[in-house]
């Protein structure tokens, strides 16, 4: 019973805090919060124990008691709230595992708010990164509540502090892994806290992990983002202190627009890019080792096919920076290529190439800008829009003033394409621009729009219309009205409707009027109310007429700078800060030549001489200014000593120094002016310049492409005359070889002539006939013996007349008598009757033989046989050796003609043969 009665309330809380009876640990956890609510500030000393010693919270979060626990995680949110940032930082590392694994896992709910509530203080009294670095480690828990209860704490974090506080970059890399998980409650808890990504940074998350998902959980999340798309745009739920801090010392500041400024100002940080959350990749590597030469390519398959690889390496949210120069200059080559397909993946590049860089391209834009904007002529509209969505990309790595003068440079072109283009693109530019144009600017800007008010194409008019629509959107109604003055009403009414409808990102704010907080200071209180009150001013003052200025101040509503010499007589508690800055500073030209004195005024105060001076010259000042405002109550009761100091020494030096300080302020404002004016000029020039720059590199880069292509067609012509004449060279030689053939063939059929004729002349020599066997009839009928009339050797055959053709019929006569087995002699010729020779058509088959022959000159070895009529044939050929001669020349008609004959004898004989068949019988 002694040890259960036993109090352990004396016990420290660390102590109790580490005991081993829960009842203990949760009694003192109790303690420790009601100790911390009372405490005054954080440097209270009940936190220095556990500040020493901070792994006393690690037990405290991780109790293995429920009860114990839930009230430890409430002492650690008391500890936290109350000790601040040195809290956090000192408990921090031993607090957040134990909390994510058992406090966001309690059965109780006061617990797990406690857990929940812990987490969120770290991050609103330090900094959201060390939380969730050692949250992400239990995304790989073995236990699947342990994972779902982190990413449902990560959603709370990020739905109470946005993007903004919390870095959203390492949770999205976590996604993919969570999304594979066996458990659904895991996957669930996964698409909550994705959808509470997507309000934060809309479709630009999706360039870290999206593709690393499923088809259907890419599907599946489409349609949970499809209900949040319409809602307003998120805002921070929860400040961390130093937001608090500044959100309290504001107001007192600037008064009550700070709420809505600060919540402007938080709405465009928390516009996220994908290019903000991407790691950046190095595409330069990337580029094809040959795309310099297959971009010179005359084929425009090859050229589509290069820039097509190309765009796939550039299609990424973030271009790791490296020297794109040279493949610039390749693009904006492209722009003028004779094909769309080229242009347009072209332009794709540069799109890619600019959103990919930001900044980083700016250097560039002065190389493919205008190549661009000269392509715009296009007729097609997808090459027009891929144009497009290029120039703006590349307005986005640079800014207005960049782009501006050559933008305008294009909106008086011939072609109306590129400038109903130009006219779209300027427009675009005005409403995503988050900078104001200068004056300068806005009157480039109005004066090209105006203009365009006068064009026949109505699209053109409606185009200029709405440049100036969105320009008086930007610089508000009254800045317009200059640009405004001599347009008809109709077409300021165009411009108004415009206005209406415009939403722009960039507004002039008016400047704040600087006369009403003079107006509820103290007299003389500082040099603001001069320096306001002196912008009126338009001509220097002479000192002479101080006098005048300083009498007629009185009747002023409102302290100007001529007032400013009798504030110093009237009222002497406003003395009690500018008597050193001013009073003091214009003591010094009643004094004495010292101009040392004027720049610093506090000596000037005391110094003696000065003020012994001007209390004799300015008596009578300080009764009538001071009775005139504020009689003796103005006097200040609490500085008697400087009263009679200043007074009589204020007016006099005052009105010739405030002139002074005037005529030096008017000349300061008109040397500012004159260098305003000068920057402008130099800026314009500059402009020119750096657009002349531009255009010569263009011209520069067309003549190195004309070179190139110009070398490249001499060096196809020449490969093209090279294989000419190698061809010629080849034809050459078999036209060669054919004609050597040609009068090789000429000579063997020569020669297969000769001989062929030859032979002929040696059978018709010897007497040989190819017919069948010899026929013979007695007694004056037909008679055919194997011996014909012999033929000399030079062709020519000699007719037999009458008498050889009786003497050979008679000679056959006595051979058929002859006995048998005797060989007849040979004869020269046979004979036939008249009457045969009519039925043979009167012809002589030997003449016929004869006119066969082709004429041949050399017959001398035609044959060897020896007969009695050699020597008559032998004259006769060398009497028929002129005709012989003579009809050389027709041998190819002979030939012809023979073959004729040839046929004739064979059908003549066949009948002779057929009849002497019938006679026999």
């Amino acid at each position: 019973m002694a040890d259960q009665e036993q109090d352990y309330s004396q016990l420290p809380l660390p102590e109790r805090f580490a005991h081993k009876i829960w009842k203990v640990r949760k009694e003192g956890y109790e303690a420790a919060a009601k100790q911390f609510e009372l405490t005054g500030d954080e440097s209270d000393p009940a936190f220095r124990p556990f500040l020493q010693d901070p792994a006393l919270w690690k037990s405290a979060a991780g109790d293995s008691n429920v009860a114990a626990q839930q009230e430890g995680l409430g002492a650690l949110c008391a500890f936290l709230k109350y000790g601040g940032q040195q809290a956090a930082v000192k408990s921090r590392n031993y607090t957040l595992q134990p909390i994510y694994e058992k406090g966001l896992l309690s059965t109780r709910p006061q617990a797990k708010a406690s857990a929940l509530e812990a987490l969120l203080l770290y991050i609103e009294l330090d900094k959201s990164d060390p939380v969730i670095e050692e949250l992400l480690p239990a995304l790989s828990h073995k236990q699947p509540k342990v994972i779902a209860a982190t990413l449902n704490a990560i959603t709370a974090i990020f739905h109470n502090y946005g993007v903004k506080i919390v870095e959203p970059k390492p949770v999205l890399k976590a996604l993919p892994k969570v999304f594979g998980h066996a458990d659904k409650n895991v996957r669930a808890e996964a698409q909550n806290l994705t959808v509470e990504l997507y309000r934060w940074l809309k479709e630009a998350m999706k360039a870290i992990f999206w593709g690393e998902l499923k088809p259907v959980q890419q599907q599946d999340l489409e349609k949970l983002f499809e209900k949040v798309k319409e809602e307003p745009a998120p805002k921070q739920e929860r400040l961390t202190r130093a937001q608090q801090a500044a959100q309290a010392s504001a107001p007192a500041a600037s008064g009550g627009d700070f709420d809505e400024d600060e919540g402007g100002a938080e709405e465009e940080e928390v516009e996220v890019d994908a290019f903000d959350l991407a790691e950046p990749v190095d595409v330069h590597s990337k580029i094809p080792g040959n795309f310099y030469e297959m971009i010179a390519s005359t084929k425009w398959k090859e050229r589509k096919e290069v820039l097509d690889t190309l765009f796939d390496s550039l299609n990424t949210p973030r271009i790791k920076e490296a020297p794109f120069d040279e493949l610039i200059r390749a693009l904006a080559k492209c722009m003028k290529d004779a094909n769309i397909a080229v242009v347009t993946v072209a332009a794709n590049c540069v799109e890619k190439l600019a959103l990919g860089l930001k900044r980083g391209f700016a250097r560039y834009r002065s190389s493919i800008m205008s190549p661009m904007m000269d392509r715009l002529k296009e007729k097609k509209q997808s090459v027009s829009d891929a144009l497009g969505a290029a120039l703006d990309a590349v307005f986005a790595s640079t800014s207005l003033s960049d782009c501006l003068e050559e933008t305008l440079g294009f909106l008086p072109n011939k072609n109306p394409n590129v400038k109903a283009e130009t006219i779209k693109f300027l427009s675009r530019c005005l409403r995503t621009t988050r900078d104001v144009p200068s004056k300068a600017e806005q009157k480039l800007i109005a004066d090209a729009a105006t203009k365009l008010l006068t064009e026949s194409n109505e699209a053109i008019r409606s185009g200029g219309a709405e440049i100036l629509g969105i320009l008086m959107k930007i610089i508000g109604e009254r800045g317009m009205n200059p640009y405004l003055d001599g347009l008809d009403d109709i077409r300021k009414a165009k411009i108004k409707e415009f206005f209406d409808t415009a939403e722009v990102k960039a507004k002039e704010k008016p400047k704040p009027a600087p006369a009403p907080a003079p107006a509820k200071s103290a007299p003389g209180a500082g040099k603001k109310p001069t320096v306001g009150a002196k912008k009126p001013v338009t001509k220097k003052p002479s000192p002479t007429a101080a006098p005048t200025v300083e009498d007629s101040a009185p009747l002023q509503p409102k302290p100007t700078a001529k007032a400013l010499p009798k504030p110093g007589g009237l009222a002497r508690p406003g003395l009690a800060q500018p008597s050193t800055l001013k009073l003091g500073g214009l003591k010094k030209p009643g004094a004495g030549p010292m101009p040392s004195g004027v720049a610093s005024p506090s000596r000037r105060v005391m110094s003696p001489p000065m003020s012994t001076d001007d209390e004799d010259v300015a008596a009578p000042s300080p009764s009538k200014f001071g009775m005139g405002r504020g009689g003796l109550a103005g006097r200040p009761l609490s500085r008697p000593a400087v009263a009679p100091l200043s007074p009589p020494s204020a007016p006099p030096p005052l009105t010739g120094l405030s002139a002074i300080e005037r005529a030096e302020l008017e000349e300061l404002r008109a040397e500012k002016e004159r260098l305003t004016a000068l920057s402008d000029s130099l800026r314009s020039s500059n402009a020119k310049l750096t657009a002349e720059i531009s255009e010569l590199q263009n011209q520069n880069a067309q003549l190195i492409e004309d070179h190139t292509r110009d070398v490249l067609q001499i060096k196809a012509k020449e490969t093209q005359l090279v294989r000419a004449r190698g061809e010629v060279d080849v034809l050459k030689a078999e036209v060669e070889s054919v004609r050597k053939e040609s009068e090789r063939y000429k000579r063997e059929v020569s020669r297969l002539g000769r001989e062929s004729i030859g032979r002929e002349r040696e059978d018709l020599t010897r007497g040989r006939v190819d017919d069948g066997p010899n026929y013979g009839v007695e007694s004056g009928g037909i008679y055919e013996d194997s011996t014909i009339h012999r033929y000399p050797a030079n062709g020519n055959v000699s007719r037999p007349t009458s008498s050889t053709l009786q003497r050979t019929g008679s000679a056959a006569s006595s051979q058929g008598s002859r006995a048998p087995g005797t060989k007849p002699r040979p004869q020269s010729g046979y004979t036939l009757s008249p009457s045969e020779e009519k039925e043979n058509g009167g012809l002589d088959p030997m003449a016929a033989r004869r006119k066969m022959s082709p004429p041949v000159n050399n017959m001398a070895n035609g044959s060897g046989r020896s007969s009695p009529q050699r020597p008559t044939l032998a004259s006769r050929e060398a009497s028929d050796a002129g005709s012989v001669g003579s009809r050389e020349p027709r041998a190819e008609e002979n030939w012809k003609r023979a073959a004729e004959v040839t046929s004739q004898l064979k059908a003549r004989i066949e009948a002779m043969k057929a009849r002497q068949g019938l006679a026999r019988p």
